[in-house]
Parts: C-alpha cells; structure tokens; sequence
C-alpha cells in the first residue's frame, strides 16, 4: 500500500495496480515495482505500514478505522487503529427512551431485546453444535420407538455426555463477567503437547 504525500498531507492513497497522475505528469504502476523507495519518496509517493498493536480479534472486538499520518522522520506513511471497543456480552433491551422516540418496530415493547449480545449468540451455537452431534445417532431412537430395538448402551452415554457437557458451556458463558472473560473461554492454549481452551468442547462418537 502506498500514499501520496504533498506539503506533508495525504492527499491519495493508490492501490498500486493502477498508474498516478501528481501534477501535469503521469506515472505508470510500474514505479511501484520498479521504483526504489528513494525514487518514489521523490515524487512524494510512500509506503504504508500499518500498526496492528490495537487491533483486536473481531469475533469479540469493533475496531476503528485506521488513521494514517505521514512520518517524516521514517519517510513513511503509518496508519493506526484507536483504542477497540468490546463488544456487548448481554442483550441490550428498547427503553422507555426508544418508545418515546418512536424507535421500536412493530411487535416489540420496552423490555423485549434490541440487539443480541455475545452471550445470546454464542449459547445458540453451543445448542445447534449439540443439536447437529445428537442429530447423528438420532436413528437409534427412531428405531427404538418404531421397532421396540434396545439402543446400544455406549450411544446413551454418549447421548447423555452430549447434553452433560451442553449444559457445563452453557452455563460458563451465562456465568462470564464481561467480554474479555468469554474471550478467554474460548481461547486455545497448549500445554504438553495438548491443546485446550477453558470452555472445553462437546464429546463427539468415537
């Protein structure tokens, strides 16, 4: 990524793939390959590097835009993200507020929710995650209950795990304080060899 700069702002951000125009001349896109940096910071083109050190995992962070600013001292242009924001771990809910503004949709009412939180959305993937695991031996209980067949002893267990091990998740995300805590719920470490994250996963058949 480049930028062009002039009497030190940015006045351009090409793409690199497509020729320039800075004044009455036109540069073709091969200064960006086969410019040197010294040629192109010549001309007032530079590079662009991008600070990621506020940059967070978007599942549980909005991050801002980046701004660029052109450093003098390194002859480049940098570009930052601000400080991120996490995103709500509960349900948000229309107010009083809303209904007075008129903001709540037709069916809705004060207290009904506005928008889902990580809590609420990350609950519904445990339950469909579960769901799809026991929807693989559902036949043995379709089977028991059109054909009297016993189901196999080691599918129960496993059934019962299934929805054991549902409710322990279930309830550790309910439970998380705030969202860097369900962050680390579902965040991998390994140790010896073994990898593992807090919140622990659904047993699948062997």
């Amino acid at each position: 990524m480049f930028a062009l700069v002039e009497s030190g702002s940015i006045t351009q951000m090409p793409k690199g793939n497509k020729g320039i125009q800075i004044g009455d001349v036109k540069y073709p896109a091969a200064i960006y390959t086969l410019w040197s940096e010294a040629e192109r910071n010549a001309i007032g083109i530079y590079t662009v590097e991008i600070d990621e050190t506020n940059f967070k995992d978007v599942k549980w962070y909005k991050n801002t835009n980046i701004t660029y600013a052109y450093d003098s001292s390194a002859n480049k242009v940098k570009g930052t993200y601000g400080t991120a924001t996490a995103k709500a771990h509960a349900d948000t809910t229309y107010t009083n507020t809303d209904k007075s503004n008129g903001d709540i949709p037709t069916g809705k009412d004060v207290g009904d929710v506005k928008d889902e939180g990580l809590k609420t959305i990350l609950i519904r993937q445990v339950k469909q995650e579960a769901e799809g695991i026991l929807n693989e031996t559902d036949w043995y209980v379709t089977r028991k209950s059109e054909k009297s067949t016993a189901i196999p002893s080691a599918i129960t267990t496993h059934r019962d795990a299934v929805r054991t091990k549902q409710a322990e998740m279930e309830t550790a995300i309910t439970n998380a304080a705030d969202t860097p805590a369900l962050e680390t719920l579902y965040t991998y470490t390994t140790t010896d060899g073994v990898t593992s994250r807090p919140l622990g996963e659904l047993p699948t058949l062997e």
